[in-house]
């Protein structure tokens, strides 16, 4: 009789990928709200648009990654950040057209699913979605060991928010002699970091500190 052929045997654990999803099940729901009407492991997410009080709701949509920061998360070892990073950059690209941050969706892929870092940056994106009001919906993780090297994985997120009809903001209403606002950042965030890297990995060490 011949043996048979499994996943793992490909190199893809589905044991341990559930078993890091069942551990992050109670942050998941902890971002939940009472429009979310799906539970954790669904196809789909389901959100109640009534929620929103909105009379004449658009939504607005975005996607976005986190870059190249993910090579200094890796050399670093330091992955707790970036899922924030991710939820905070989604919402950004968002609120510049006047929009709610709703409900969020999360892609992870990597070569082989490394449990503490899988649910280090998964935790991260929890807290980035908690703080916000954003509820985290669905996600898709997948291990693909014939793309990603060793210890590599690549991330990604969806947003969806809402604006009233009456009050998008797409640029069509700007004039000369607008007033420009500009706010200080702490410091790059997700864009920026290929540039960033071959400037100062070139100089100095990962865990090099200089004023």
């Amino acid at each position: 009789m011949s043996r048979k052929t499994t996943y793992k045997d490909a190199g893809v654990d589905i044991e341990k990928a559930e078993s890091s999803f069942r551990n992050l099940k109670d942050r998941i729901n902890a971002t939940h709200t009472p429009a979310v009407l799906s539970g954790v492991g669904l196809f789909g997410g389901f959100y109640d648009l009534s929620e929103t009080g909105c009379r004449e709701p658009v939504l607005v949509s975005s996607v976005d990654g986190v870059g190249t920061k993910l090579k200094v998360a890796i050399l670093a070892n330091r992955h707790h950040t970036v899922g924030q990073d991710l939820v905070n950059h989604c919402i950004n690209d968002i609120a510049v057209c006047g929009a709610k941050p709703l409900f969020f969706l999360d892609y992870f892929a990597c070569g082989h699913l490394d449990p503490a870092v899988y649910e280090e940056v998964i935790t991260g994106i929890t807290v980035g979605c908690k703080n916000a009001g954003v509820a985290l919906i669905g996600g898709e993780t997948a291990e693909m060991p014939d793309f990603y090297q060793a210890g590599e994985y690549d991330m990604s997120g969806t947003i969806v928010g809402v604006v009233e009809k009456s009050r998008i903001i797409d640029g069509r209403d700007i004039a000369s002699g607008d007033l420009l606002i500009g706010i200080s950042g702490n410091g790059l965030h997700t864009n920026g970091y290929t540039l960033a890297r071959k400037v100062l990995l070139e100089a100095f060490e990962i865990d090099q500190y200089h004023e």
